[in-house]
């Protein structure tokens, strides 16, 4: 049996939210676009999802352009107007949305919440195709991309779109050389209903080379993203939900009252990845599988999100005469997003190494540094500035 072809301007290899946000973008912009992902299974109205982002300005405003930010289910959004971050002993960092003449620092949405908003708009875009299949070859030639899927058949696209995550298959198809460092850590998230109100705050805890954050979410829940070394980690997703309850009420310090844990806790590897190369002849890398980042600062997703907006930015200045897969056209997005990656990979590795060494001096030097940035306005207005992208 002969294989079916079909041919497309773009084909986007990877269902996340960077993926289907990729995906919306490119065929906004006028592209015939094939999209390698299943449709999200979850009902509207289920539970509270575990896994938040803190979506911020910049990714607001992209998805504000494409349609979807207005068809979020807003009582799901939690808006963020104030954080205090905590050091070793008393050193606390206060931002404040007022100080910094923003609406607010950030939103806090679930990633079921963006998917189906995602979803929907998707289905309304006549030239875009959904197909669910694997990608399993990948092959260049001067006038196209053919993209070999496991039922089959072929794809035929001018551009590929990398952005199956931080194992990307798309990215070894190219050769991008790709060097990791595992943090030993492990990201444990959870939302839980609190006693107390939490006042659209977030809290940030450092405490013995961990990481805790309590975001504040709609009704008076919080969702808990608690970056523990490995073992540890194991030991707090063991716990049931009123051990686990009890033990985030302690390190926070009893801020947000009694706490009851309303979904299972869940846990994911944290490392720091990067690549040689955002693009190759006909391909294009983002999110996950053009960088991974320690989620201290909660930029991960906001930082693929500008990945998005570059790409389709890129291609929307386009020369008429331009092939879609020029490596000229690409390395304009590459220049583009190198800076904004290279800096929040220093800013996160960086701020992660300071808190994980041990001992008295290394605990002095990190209150000493966070009395300072408190004391600063204009660096704290620069450091609100970076994080809203």
């Amino acid at each position: 049996m002969n294989p079916h072809h079909q041919t497309f301007d773009a084909a986007v290899v990877g269902g996340g939210l960077v993926g289907k946000t990729a995906a919306l973008a490119l065929t906004q912009g006028g592209l015939r676009v094939a999209l390698l992902a299943q449709p999200c299974a979850l009902p509207a109205g289920a539970a509270f999802d575990s896994r938040v982002y803190a979506l911020s300005s910049s990714s607001q405003a992209l998805l504000e352009r494409l349609r979807v930010w207005q068809a979020l289910d807003l009582s799901r959004l939690g808006p963020v107007y104030d954080m205090r971050v905590y050091g070793d002993a008393h050193a606390e960092l206060h931002f404040s949305a007022f100080q910094a003449s923003v609406p607010q620092l950030a939103w806090i949405v679930e990633s079921s919440v963006i998917e189906r908003a995602l979803d929907a708009a998707l289905r309304f875009q006549p030239n875009l195709t959904w197909i669910d299949a694997r990608a399993q070859a990948l092959d260049f030639a001067a006038d196209g991309a053919s993209v070999g899927l496991a039922n089959g058949n072929v794809l035929e696209a001018d551009l590929v779109v990398g952005a199956d995550g931080a194992h990307s298959w798309v990215r070894a198809q190219i050769g991008s050389k790709m060097v990791r460092r595992d943090y030993r850590q492990t990201g444990v998230v959870g939302n839980f209903k609190a006693g107390k109100p939490h006042g659209e705050t977030a809290y940030q805890w450092f405490r013995d080379g961990e990481i805790i954050a309590l975001l504040p979410m709609p009704d008076g829940y919080v969702s808990l993203v608690w970056s523990a070394r490995t073992e540890h980690a194991e030991q707090l997703l063991a716990l049931d939900p009123a051990q686990l309850a009890a033990e985030v009420e302690r390190v926070s310090g009893g801020q947000f009252g009694a706490l009851e844990c309303v979904t299972p806790a869940q846990g994911f590897p944290l490392a720091l990845q990067t690549v040689d190369r955002l693009v190759a002849p006909r391909v294009a890398l983002v999110g996950d599988a053009a960088h991974l980042i320690h989620p201290l600062a909660g930029q991960g997703m906001n930082l693929g999100l500008r990945d998005v907006a570059a790409l389709a930015d890129t291609v929307a200045g386009k020369e008429s005469f331009r092939d879609l897969g020029d490596m000229v056209l690409l390395r304009r997005y590459e220049r583009a997003r190198r800076e904004d990656i290279r800096a929040l990979m220093i800013a996160t590795d960086g701020l992660q190494r300071l808190f994980s060494v041990p001992g008295p001096f290394a605990k002095a030097i990190r209150n000493t540094g966070l009395a300072f940035v408190g004391a600063q306005p204009l660096i704290k207005r620069w450091l609100v500035s970076a994080a809203l992208g």
